[in-house]
């Protein structure tokens, strides 16, 4: 039987401290759903408009029940922000990171405010479009920027669709514009000779964002030899080392490799990772470790917020580092001439002439460069890189040089016919 009520509501004196409990100034209905459910809603202040209000929603249900009318059209005229609470609740219980949650959520209600939305009813594919128009045009967001508003609106209608709450996605047709045509932070890979000089350069350097010099270069390190992001460097402890085995079968000593994991809780693509470590990359780690002697559990890079560390600037570090290693290489021009060269040239150049960025993130491009570089096939580099999809690997994250694009052409046949060899 649906009835209105007033709920208790509990209220501390804020001179005395007292609690007393109180009926709210709201009526609220009580009910239940074509499904057997029962449900509590807010509905008015005043009591004939509630009464009338859950009456309407009793009518619903009873038309639902009777094949009248689809079991959404109750749910659609229900406030949005309830809605999108449920939305949230369902993205955690999915095992989302707390920053996917929250980046999501403030999208979908940054994008309901602007449209003026209070009930599901009111989305319409024009309005999202004049919005990300807006974000592009007024706020100066770039095509991705939209982009990504765009994939969290959409995810937030398919859950509504999904779980009945409205008849069909308006959004559903929309797509994603070409990010391509306006990139604001393309990356770029650094060469050999570019990434030695840095490692130099932050090992000797002073801190900065409170990390110290060799620790910096050994996030570098293992950026650049792994491909791991920051979120995931951050979440290594002494427990994420293998450092390998001997054994002996059959009268031959083998070695299982060193490895690194990444525990699912902390990797993009929520799956726990092992990666093979480089040799060279094993002896410079131990000897680090070793004069550093962390703890078990201790943090070795403490530079994320989501594993527990502090949130720092790992831009600002290689930015810092990569001026340095630029000033020192400028520095040691023998000749005027050689000088200006250098100093005109890209080189060590955190932003280069082609606008695109040596920034953190440059090293997980590094990373996959050079397993181009080494004749890696696709599918490896795609498995190590850990993507989904090998076009981002081969399209995003491989970078070919001029000298590299040399060596490939002259691997062309020759245009000049071949001489037959002369016989006696």
């Amino acid at each position: 039987m649906a009835n209105i009520f007033k709920p208790l509501i509990t209220k501390t004196d804020s001179e005395t401290g007292k609690k007393t409990k109180v009926k709210t100034k709201k009526w609220y209905g009580r009910y239940r759903d074509e499904n057997g459910t029962e449900r509590r809603v807010p509905l008015s202040e005043n009591k004939n408009s509630a009464q009338q209000m859950l009456a309407e929603i009793v009518k619903q249900i009873s038309r639902v029940k009777s094949g009248l009318t689809h079991s959404a059209e109750l749910e659609m005229k229900k406030p949005i922000l309830g809605h999108i609470a449920d939305f949230e609740t369902s993205l955690k219980s999915r095992n989302n990171t707390s920053r996917y949650v929250h980046d999501t959520i403030m999208k979908v209600k940054r994008c309901t405010k602007a449209c003026r939305w209070r009930t599901p009813t009111q989305i319409k594919k024009t309005d999202v479009e004049q919005f990300l128009v807006e974000l592009r045009e007024t706020h100066g967001c770039s095509i991705e920027t939209s982009n990504h508003y765009l994939r969290s609106i959409k995810s937030f209608c398919i859950w509504l669709h999904d779980n009945k709450r409205i008849i069909e996605n308006p959004l559903q047709k929309m797509s994603l514009l070409n990010s391509q045509v306006d990139r604001r932070h393309d990356r770029r890979a650094l060469s050999n000779k570019e990434f030695y000089l840095l490692i130099d350069a932050a090992t000797s350097g002073p801190p900065v964002e409170g990390i110290v010099g060799p620790d910096r270069a050994m996030l570098y390190l293992l950026a650049a030899y792994t491909g791991f992001r920051k979120g995931e460097l951050g979440s290594l402890t002494m427990k994420s080392f293998h450092f390998g085995d001997s054994e002996c079968k059959d009268n031959t000593a083998t070695e299982t490799p060193a490895t690194v994991t990444i525990e699912a809780a902390y990797a993009k693509n929520r799956r726990q990772d092992a990666l093979v470590l480089h040799p060279d990359l094993v002896k410079r780690l131990k000897a680090w470790l070793a004069l550093k002697k962390p703890l078990a559990n201790e943090l070795l890079f403490p530079v994320s917020q989501r594993s527990g560390g502090v949130e720092r600037k790992t831009a600002k570090m290689i930015r810092f580092d990569i001026g340095a290693a630029r000033t020192f290489w400028i520095a040691e021009a023998e000749t005027e001439k050689e000088e200006k060269r250098r100093y005109d040239a890209d080189f060590l150049l955190y932003q280069d002439e082609k606008g695109k960025f040596a920034d953190f993130h440059c090293l997980r491009h590094t990373f996959i460069t050079n397993l181009g570089r080494a004749k890696v096939s696709p599918k490896t580099a795609q498995t190590l890189a850990r993507h989904s999809d090998i076009s981002l690997t081969m399209k995003v994250y491989t970078h070919i040089d001029q000298e590299e694009q040399i060596e490939a052409i002259n691997l062309l046949p020759s245009l000049e016919p071949e001489k037959e060899n002369e016989t006696e």
